[in-house]
């Protein structure tokens, strides 16, 4: 038994481990054959798989907007009651085609730094966070729904 006042989490790969996201990689074919051998296990995990899709795939998108019946959008978020059923697929779906070319992005440069007295022990950047949201809200929380989570994309 640990004896400690610390408060104790989860790895991050934990928490990976339960987002959408990294379920829907690991629903992609040849994806699970790099973690698992046996054969029978692999399909064992996979009937288990409900279908993930992205927005990324236009094809899926035009399904989902013609039978919206068929899919659930489900948000990034914790706690539950954010998914989107029905219609209002279809009508969440179009709203952001029609917002596609109105984002904004934030870049966040996250840095440490340490002194004793006058010495500077320690003054790096050590990351950074970049998320989009739509432009004409003027929140931008990525856990309150309102932003994603964005890579940064040189040319």
């Amino acid at each position: 038994m640990e004896q400690s006042s610390s408060i104790m989490c989860l790895s991050i790969s934990y928490h990976l481990a339960c987002t959408k996201k990294i379920q829907q990689e690991l629903a992609k074919p040849t994806v699970l054959e790099r973690f698992l051998e046996n054969k029978d296990d692999i399909e064992k995990l996979r009937k288990c798989f409900a279908g993930l899709w992205s927005l990324d795939d236009s094809d899926v998108v035009k399904n989902a907007i013609e039978r919206p019946e068929l899919f659930v959008l489900k948000p990034q978020r914790e706690g539950g009651g954010n998914n989107i059923y029905g219609d209002d697929v279809k009508e969440t779906l179009l709203k952001f085609q029609k917002e596609g070319n109105h984002a904004i992005s934030e870049l966040g440069i996250y840095g440490a730094y340490l002194r004793n007295k006058e010495k500077v022990i320690v003054n790096d950047q050590c990351g950074y966070l970049m998320r989009t949201k739509v432009s004409s809200s003027n929140e931008s929380g990525v856990a309150a729904g309102f932003a994603v989570l964005d890579s940064i994309y040189l040319t």
